[in-house]
């Protein structure tokens, strides 16, 4: 029995012996990223007052913890989109919910949308005039109906269904700023001259620590447009998309985005082709579509937490997160972002 026991003792401390050792280096902690828009266009650095500039980057700020909240905490790239584009529709600052610009005839029509990546699920709307967040009531069209694109009477009507989506009076979304833009808008077109090029929109695109990728993006659309105008902004494919590789939300022109489904052309560039993503998004929106007589801006993001915000306007507002923990916001061309 003593050399039985002994045996066995021996058996054990070679077994252990022979064990690797345990690696003493944590596993990685998961890659999140998030990008965000507030709409790019013409706005000259002596427009910008230094009160304006602050406010900017501090709502830019807002936007970034709001979505970076979500995925800190291990939320969905959904979630964090949602959370950051709401903080920028609550802004008057930017040309979507409380900043949209206005019509021709002196209200305000809003589209949103908002895109899953590896499920390929959407929700878009458009033409909602007393929807408070958009993207909210673009998320429902996507989770609770089903369809994909709602818009006007429709989807004001669709909202009805839904407790949680807040309704407000058309003219909650006037400020004096966006009357004075609509009022040199109609003066300029009266006597044949070009309006300032600024296109407004919001958006935000996010890698959370699943690996999944969402896009959101919201806006008031063109001032003075007509006719129910309906942008590029809630048209899948051209001003939103995601897909399991890449996410892209749009601010220009809109109807050369649809024209060129940028976001989509930008993100198919990476799947198809193999293009890196900053090569993909450089030249989509800075040759196709000055090419075909456009010009804007898009944030982009793959599943890697590369970032891409090109633009040709003149001036962005944007902000960003690295995978690495780098942040930061910008307006104009010569501001670092790596």
């Amino acid at each position: 029995m003593r050399l039985l026991t002994l045996l066995i003792a021996l058996a054990a401390m070679n077994a252990h012996a022979q064990a690797p050792a345990a690696d003493p280096t944590p596993p990685p902690s998961p890659r999140t990223a998030l990008v965000i828009h507030g709409g790019a266009g013409f706005v000259p650095k002596d427009a910008l007052s230094e009160a304006d500039v602050h406010d900017v980057h501090a709502t830019l700020n807002r936007a970034l913890d709001a979505g970076h909240a979500v995925l800190s905490a291990g939320g969905t790239a959904l979630d964090a989109v949602e959370a950051a584009v709401l903080v920028l529709e609550e802004s008057p600052r930017f040309n979507a919910g409380k900043g949209a610009v206005f019509n021709a005839e002196g209200g305000h029509d809003l589209d949103a949308a908002v895109m899953e990546g590896h499920t390929r699920r959407a929700g878009a709307v458009a033409g909602l005039t007393t929807i408070r967040n958009p993207i909210r009531l673009a998320r429902a069209v996507m989770e609770h109906s089903p369809h994909v694109f709602l818009a006007g009477d429709g989807a004001e009507a669709f909202a009805d269904t839904r407790t949680d989506i807040a309704r407000v009076p058309n003219d909650w979304f006037d400020t004096e700023s966006r009357r004075r833009a609509l009022e040199n808008a109609q003066r300029k077109a009266a006597v044949g001259e070009a309006p300032d090029a600024y296109f407004g929109t919001v958006g935000a695109v996010a890698l959370d620590v699943h690996g999944h990728i969402a896009a959101a993006t919201s806006t008031g659309g063109m001032t003075n447009k007509k006719w129910g105008r309906v942008g590029d902004v809630p048209v899948i494919g051209a001003g939103t998309w995601a897909d399991a590789r890449c996410g892209v939300s749009g601010t220009g022109w809109g109807e050369f985005y649809i024209r060129n489904a940028v976001a989509h052309d930008i993100c198919a560039r990476v799947a198809y082709r193999g293009d890196s993503l900053a090569e993909a998004a450089e030249e989509v929106v800075n040759r196709i579509v000055p090419a075909a007589g456009g010009d804007g801006g898009a944030i982009a993001l793959d599943a890697e937490g590369n970032i891409a915000m090109p633009f040709n306007s003149g001036s962005m507002f944007r902000g960003w997160i690295h995978p690495d923990g780098r942040r930061g916001t910008a307006i104009h061309e010569d501001a670092a972002e790596r």
